[in-house]
């Protein structure tokens, strides 16, 4: 009873908050635990701190629904689920040394998937519904715990990716999903061609196909190909045999699953070892898109999400040039992590050129949500 009288005293200690600084204009910037302030334009605003936001509300392990507060530490609800053979599908990275950081509010608002995304869902996949705290310091509820509650907009999935630019989210429910029985990670030694061909070939076909990784070493010959299979077990032996040969090593589980993280978390040398003055760039393309022509002065790609997700080292003077090319594709690029480790913020999300009518959407969204701007200001647009 104190935990649940301390959290609605924090609602409406923020809800005030909020209140005041929308009648004065003072701008609000919402942290958790900051591990993704790296991204986006340079932080602008007074401090809305979430993390006193804390706790499982409910976990029903059986009906595969957990509900949390925003501020809660997203290790702590991974070890809660752990703990009854359950998981977050989509594997949200922490992007932390220190895991306890990454709150749950910071996951939704991020909207930032795993190595999983492409065969499991997106962030926004798994939210059922989520309390937040608008511009106005309303407190406002959407959705519910179940699938099917949304009628009309379903603005809880809405918030996923938003980046506390329409609000200030409080709770969260979630669907999560039993752990996979059976696990196994494939390398294949080919061309990136060769990988993107495999990837669009079996992805037509009845196989457990998890997350995928191509990268190409400097130096090396050509490239090497990883690929996931999670499922019931008959089905990942099978899909074993099935795509096995001379080609293909079977990894061993253990060393894997340390890849695998680090592949989430950024923290293979490919990320790490960035050449001084590369930013990192996020190329968002169809899977069926072919090799992309990289203009000279770039390192990578490495790709994720069977050939959905590519990303790119090189210098910002380029990335007229990689945004023309991943428009080319169907897709778009944008640039996710500055140059420098201690440079706080790159530049807008939304490409300065996007089209009129979806400008026009952001605007009105942030006018209904956030009236006075006050939230996460210049977080994702100078406009904002």
């Amino acid at each position: 009873m104190q935990a649940m009288d301390s959290a609605q005293s924090h609602l409406l200690q923020i809800a005030q908050r909020v209140r005041a600084a929308a009648a004065d204009a003072t701008p609000l910037r919402i942290r958790g635990g900051g591990t993704k302030d790296f991204h986006g334009l340079a932080l602008q605003g007074e401090l809305l701190d979430t993390r006193a936001l804390a706790g499982v509300v409910s976990y029903e392990p059986s009906e595969l629904v957990v509900t949390v507060r925003a501020g809660t530490p997203l290790a702590e609800v991974e070890a809660l689920l752990a703990a009854q053979g359950q998981c977050l599908a989509f594997e949200p990275p922490h992007f932390d040394g220190d895991s306890r950081n990454a709150t749950v509010g910071g996951m939704v608002a991020s909207g930032l998937s795993g190595p999983s995304r492409a065969s499991v869902g997106a962030v926004r996949d798994f939210v059922l519904g989520l309390e937040m705290i608008n511009g106005q310091g309303e407190l406002l509820r959407y959705g519910g715990q179940v699938m099917k509650n949304v009628a009309g907009y379903d603005v809880s999935r809405l918030m996923a990716g938003s980046w506390g630019a329409l609000g200030l989210i409080t709770e969260v429910s979630l669907k999560v999903l039993p752990v996979a029985p059976a696990e196994a990670t494939l390398r294949f030694e080919c061309t990136q061609q060769q990988a993107l061909d495999w990837l669009n070939a079996w992805g037509g076909q009845p196989l457990p196909l998890n997350a995928s990784c191509w990268l190409q070493e400097e130096g090396a010959a050509q490239g090497v190909l990883y690929l996931r299979l999670r499922g019931a077990r008959a089905a990942v032996q099978a899909a074993c045999e099935r795509l096995g040969g001379e080609r293909v090593q079977r990894m061993d589980p253990v060393h894997v699953a340390a890849d695998w993280q680090a592949c989430r978390e950024q923290q293979l040398p490919w990320f790490t070892a960035r050449a001084p003055g590369h930013a990192l760039w996020r190329l968002s393309v169809p899977q069926t898109a072919p090799v992309l022509a990289l203009p000279d002065g770039c390192t990578g790609p490495l790709i994720e999400w069977h050939g959905a997700l590519r990303w790119v080292q090189a210098p910002r003077a380029l990335g007229h040039a990689l945004r023309a090319l991943a428009k080319a594709a169907g897709g778009s690029a944008t640039l996710f992590r500055s140059e420098a480790a201690d440079q706080p913020g790159a530049e807008p999300d939304f490409d300065a050129q996007a089209a009129d009518a979806t400008a026009a959407l952001h605007a009105r969204l942030k006018q209904a949500f956030d009236p006075a701007g006050i939230f996460n200001r210049g977080r994702l647009a100078a406009a904002w």
